[in-house]
């Protein structure tokens, strides 16, 4: 696989998104450099981080010493919920651009609405300073439930150009992505293979899928999700399964099977609830 095989989605704001990446949630500091470095070599083209993973200045060695042309990158990183707020954005922004060594980034997050602080409005007007200046060429959240997005509809002028939220088949928020995708935010997958929590072979019908593909359950999950439309960067460490969960595009999966992927939604959530998480 090449990143010339990875389709691209268009965003609310005209900009494209591979919607295959690589993502770096909990990846070592110290060991994301080589990471990152091996995933570029795969193929990957679309990277994700976020301030608090820890791995900005990892992910930007790798890109700095890649020689890949800046264009042909797609670069996500996401503020943290203590740099929330009408001022603090700006700092911080600054702050992940100097650990990426990079003058702007594709896409710029607010990694979690912190519902209790009252302050993603303020933060999200920040963020649309930002995006004017050119130094973020799109913007976005992440972890919004429904009225979390509608008030900040409600109340600014910018509509985000995605949400990333936790999906997999065990919780595939299907409300809250039909409801994003009415107003043209674009849904993206975090933890899309179910952060391990739980054995994706134990949900029924996966086991049976894979093998009439000749492929891995973690491929046919992905294959899922990239056939739902969404956004997905799947993380791994290990430059084999890097190949492999880049290696979705040479099956589909069926309507049936697609409706048996669908069955297996048991309200399964595997990380923090955004209602609460952080107040």
């Amino acid at each position: 696989m090449t990143a010339a095989t990875v389709p691209t989605v268009t965003l609310n704001d005209g900009n494209r998104i591979p919607q295959l990446g690589f993502g770096v949630f909990k990846v070592d500091p110290a060991e994301t450099q080589r990471v990152v470095e091996d995933a570029l070599e795969v193929g990957y083209r679309h990277l994700d981080t976020a301030a608090v993973y820890g791995n900005e200045e990892g992910v930007g060695a790798a890109i700095a010493g890649s020689g890949i042309p800046r264009e042909e990158l797609f670069v996500t990183t996401k503020l943290w919920n203590t740099d929330q707020g009408a001022q603090a954005p700006f700092a911080a922004f600054d702050a992940s651009l100097d650990r990426l060594g990079l003058d702007r980034v594709d896409l710029y997050l607010i990694h979690w609405p912190v519902p209790a602080r009252g302050l993603y409005l303020d933060t999200w007007r920040a963020l649309e300073r930002i995006a004017a200046s050119g130094r973020a060429r799109s913007i976005g959240v992440s972890n919004f439930q429904i009225p979390h997005l509608e008030a900040l509809l409600a109340a600014t002028a910018t509509v985000p150009a995605v949400n990333q939220i936790e999906v997999h088949p065990a919780f595939p928020q299907r409300a809250l992505r039909e409801w994003a995708a009415e107003r043209g935010i674009r849904t993206e997958s975090w933890g899309p293979l179910g952060q391990g929590k739980y054995d994706l072979g134990e949900l029924p019908g996966l086991t049976d899928i894979a093998a009439r593909h000749g492929v891995t359950i973690p491929q046919v999950v992905l294959r899922w999700h990239l056939q739902e439309g969404l956004i997905v960067f799947p993380k791994t460490t290990s430059r084999e399964r890097m190949r492999e969960n880049l290696d979705v595009f040479g099956f589909e999966l069926s309507t049936e099977e697609l409706e048996t992927l669908r069955a297996a939604d048991e309200g399964r959530r595997v990380g923090p609830d955004p209602d609460t998480f952080g107040a």
